[in-house]
């Protein structure tokens, strides 16, 4: 069994939801009862199950790792800001 105090708190607690906080919490007790592997092993569940969830945990520890990681991946992908206004213009329209 691992300390409780062992597992860190997020960094960034500002974009998490309750569900968030739930996976948090999960993810901990999965950390106290079966250390590493067990946390690691609930991530990947997490991960396989609901990767916008597991994205956003992870962003509550890693902010600025995520941020980069999401620009690069939409950069990679040829998805540019401009893009992205274009999609909210039409969104907008599409509303009124």
């Amino acid at each position: 069994m691992v300390a409780a105090s062992d597992w860190p708190e997020p960094s960034d607690t500002s974009r998490l939801t309750d569900a968030d906080w739930a996976e948090i919490n999960k993810l901990r007790r999965a950390y106290e009862t079966g250390g590493d592997e067990a946390a690691v092993a609930a991530l990947e569940e997490l991960l396989k199950n609901d990767p916008v969830r597991c994205t956003r945990v992870i962003g509550a520890y890693y902010p600025e790792k995520i941020r980069e990681a999401l620009k690069d991946a939409a950069a990679a992908a040829g998805v540019t800001i401009e893009d992205f206004r274009d999609v909210l213009r039409k969104s907008e329209g599409s509303r009124h």
